[in-house]
């Protein structure tokens, strides 16, 4: 099976359509697929459900979808640094599930494993709980979460094999394998692309059983989310 596509645009061609729910890697703006998510804009499709650690921030990442209107609801653990969408989401034009970062991990691992449903203290007797069940186990009170899957996952990695193959680097790994798992079809950009065999096995972070697309992104912009200078003291 040749998973290679020669570009995003042909990675994403004849996948997405309105409507879909995609579950998204990235930390912040680190291990973002960020060529695959300006295919995603390119291709028009609108009344997307967006699963992603964060919303990206004003043109670049997830927040070109939201400067194009394509998204419509986030399911996201941290969004501050995204104005256009904070317009929308005070606005009432964006529906936001706010999801503690660590529930929203185990939700997309969860959806990828094929449990539908797990509980968790996180967020019992908040806002996080309202309307969901909840259980005592041991003398502590706990929230039932249920689990994420997406019609598609969109991910990066550093490298891959021809097979799929997956190694990530440092904070990429964060939610970049778990978004994978979930989604019923994955399409990976990666910065580099060896031969089937060419990665040890023991250093293979997501088989390629979950990934059926394959992009090479060899020059990603890798922008920084927020960039802090100190200045050094006279004499230091």
């Amino acid at each position: 099976m040749n998973k290679l596509y020669p570009n995003a645009h042909a990675a994403l061609d004849g996948l997405v359509a309105d409507g879909m729910t995609l579950a998204v890697g990235g930390f912040g703006l680190c291990g973002i697929p960020e060529a695959l998510i300006a295919a995603l804009r390119d291709s028009g499709r609108k009344n997307l459900t967006a699963i992603s650690n964060n919303a990206g921030v004003d043109g670049f990442g997830l927040g070109l979808l939201l400067a194009t209107r394509q998204i419509s609801k986030m399911i996201s653990s941290y969004v501050g640094e995204n104005k256009e969408f904070e317009r929308q989401y005070l606005a009432g034009e964006l529906e936001l599930e706010f999801t503690p970062q660590g529930t929203l991990a185990e939700k997309l691992r969860a959806g990828g494993a094929g449990i539908p449903a797990f509980f968790t203290k996180t967020g019992y007797g908040t806002l996080v709980a309202e309307g969901k069940e909840t259980r005592q186990f041991d003398g502590e009170w706990y929230v039932m979460e249920r689990s994420l899957t997406a019609d598609v996952a969109l991910v990066k990695a550093w490298k891959a094999d021809k097979a799929g193959n997956l190694v990530f680097r440092k904070t990429a790994r964060n939610f970049n394998p778990l978004a994978a798992m979930a989604g019923k079809v994955c399409v990976v950009e990666v910065e580099e692309l060896v031969e089937t065999g060419a990665l040890d096995a023991d250093q293979i972070h997501l088989p390629g059983i979950y990934v059926q697309r394959i992009v090479v992104n060899a020059t990603p912009e890798k922008r920084i989310e927020q960039r802090t200078l100190s200045n050094a003291k006279a004499g230091s």
